[in-house]
């Protein structure tokens, strides 16, 4: 039995895994402070214990949207990454459950950005899950961002 532990989250409306060894923690996000010049990915800036996070809009970093940061609770994950901290935003986050095994390769193609942050498919007591791979995710797309600004 594998005992590797996953955060259970929704993100643009689909259930995915993160590796919970990865996760600090879940927080409400509070008031973003903008970056100028960021990636469009980059929702801004907000603290946490005095600690600065940054703020990874997921939807955008999958070309899938954008996330309103205007509702009154929106969850995030709190990882580090290079020594440096972000909240990923989620829709929500469900749980924390084990993987019932190791990640296989993902053999259905996938829309938006999920293909290119999915690093496999990851059996659970609550069904398969998409394994979200988080250095993807937080890098975002460079092409969909140059095609934004362009358009």
């Amino acid at each position: 039995m594998n005992e590797t532990l996953l955060l259970v989250a929704s993100i643009a409306g689909s259930r995915v895994a993160l590796p919970a060894a990865d996760v600090e923690g879940v927080i409400e996000l509070d008031a973003l402070i903008p970056v100028p010049c960021a990636p469009p990915h980059i929702a801004g800036l907000s603290a946490l214990r005095s600690r600065v996070l940054t703020v990874i809009d997921c939807q955008r970093a999958l070309g899938l949207g954008e996330t309103d940061f205007t509702r009154p609770i929106q969850e995030a994950a709190v990882v580090e990454l290079d020594g440096h901290h972000y909240a990923l935003s989620v829709d929500a986050v469900e749980d924390v459950c084990e993987a019932l095994g190791k990640p296989t390769p993902v053999l259905a193609a996938m829309d938006g950005g999920w293909e290119r942050v999915g690093s496999g498919m990851v059996e659970t007591e609550q069904g398969p899950l998409l394994l979200v791979d988080i250095a993807k995710l937080i890098a975002g797309d460079d092409d969909q961002e140059t095609d934004r600004k362009v358009a």
